[in-house]
């Protein structure tokens, strides 16, 4: 990629940072990607799933068909890089890349537009709300792959402290589903001085089920399966009246695994965990528990395509077996619709951890990720 072409994409990537959009909300986004395919002469259908934008390419007679897919919704996070290009939307930012993620596809539908050794069709799929709003659902939903066939869905994430020219996948489970839940144990509640007897001790229940989570990984999980289960948020009482033992403790956290059963698994033991502690000590519980998209599983034959399409890109670094991530993406949900592949692309150590105020995507990796984007059209459709 020449300097120049290289320069006009960063700006169209700072343009995005500047302008988060958060999930759901994306409709500035999508009209920024529309109007770049617009000028690169791609068709292009708007407004599925939602904010949702999908181009289409085709060349030849061949019927084959492949899928490529970006994410374009920002995180409520306050940005704090002081960079000249930083949001200008309070409370909101481009935390995790998906600016970087949507100009790469654009890189590649540019190169795409003009390209006439393939045979068949690359649909560029814009997709909004992936920060666990239901996004990949929602294309699902309004018809995705019946309206524009895929035969094979790729996905591609930056991710930090991979170093830049570095690729990584792995067949199989990669990334993890997440869960949110809930423990709310109830009591009538007395005071903690003068009549402790008369009242079941919340804080003893809380604190046994607190503790006994992680006989559930440890105990219940298979030994060879992958389960974290972690308390993010305890509250009860008034820090005004110590002396008062609660009527409510409510335990909230997070739970990752790599497979449904697993989730079920944990899912049940917690209830059966709390509801048991409460009922011992004469207190009472309620549990709920939420659940994102499912744990991304690559699928092998798309997973070697990947890998060969990153070998091709010149100076890349490829780790076939990397190790599972516990983080989640809703790209999962496609790839139980269509085999595929999920890519990491390394973004440097520059800036802080996705997810966080100091994150910002490198510029230097633009190049890399359209190029692999051409290199699996190749694969696919050379």
């Amino acid at each position: 990629m020449d300097k120049t072409l290289h320069d006009t994409l960063t700006a169209w990537r700072r343009h995005l940072h500047a302008h988060p959009e958060l999930t759901l909300h994306e409709r500035h986004t999508a009209a920024f990607v529309q109007a770049k395919l617009t000028e690169l002469g791609v068709p292009f259908v708007a407004g599925i799933g939602g904010h949702g934008v999908v181009a289409t390419l085709t060349r030849g007679p061949s019927n084959r068909s492949v899928g490529l897919r970006a994410d374009m919704d920002a995180l409520a996070i306050p940005e704090a890089t002081g960079l000249p290009y930083a949001s200008t939307t309070p409370g909101t930012m481009h935390a995790c890349g998906h600016d970087g993620h949507t100009t790469m596809l654009l890189a590649a539908a540019r190169v795409l537009a003009e390209a006439p050794d393939f045979a068949g069709t690359v649909q560029l799929i814009f997709q909004p709300a992936e920060e666990g709003r239901g996004g990949a659902a929602a294309m699902l939903a309004d018809g995705l792959f019946e309206r524009f066939p895929c035969e094979a869905v790729y996905g591609l994430h930056n991710m930090v402290g991979m170093p830049v020219g570095s690729f990584a996948i792995r067949k199989g489970a990669f990334l993890a589903t997440a869960g949110q839940w809930s423990v709310g144990f109830t009591g009538p509640g007395g005071h903690g001085g003068a009549a402790p007897h008369l009242t079941p001790d919340l804080s003893v229940v809380a604190a046994h089920f607190i503790l006994g989570l992680q006989t559930i990984v440890g105990r219940n999980v298979p030994p060879l399966e992958t389960a974290v289960l972690s308390v993010g948020h305890i509250a009860g009482g008034d820090a005004d009246s110590p002396n008062v033992m609660p009527a409510e403790i409510v335990v909230s956290g997070t739970a990752r695994c790599f497979s449904d059963a697993v989730r079920d698994l944990m899912a049940r033991r917690m209830e059966e965990l709390a509801t048991g502690l409460a009922a011992l000590h004469g207190a009472g519980a309620s549990f709920k528990a939420s659940w994102g998209a499912p744990a991304l599983l690559n699928h092998d034959a798309q997973t070697e395509v990947a890998v060969a399409a990153a070998a091709a890109v010149p100076g890349a670094q490829v780790d076939a077996e990397a190790p599972p991530v516990t983080g989640g993406e809703d790209f999962s949900l496609m790839l139980r619709a269509r085999p595929g592949a999920f890519m990491f692309i390394g973004n440097g150590m520059r800036g802080g951890a996705l997810h966080t105020p100091r994150y910002d995507f490198n510029d230097a990796i633009i190049p890399l990720g359209a190029a692999y984007w051409l290199s699996l059209v190749t694969q696919e459709l050379g």
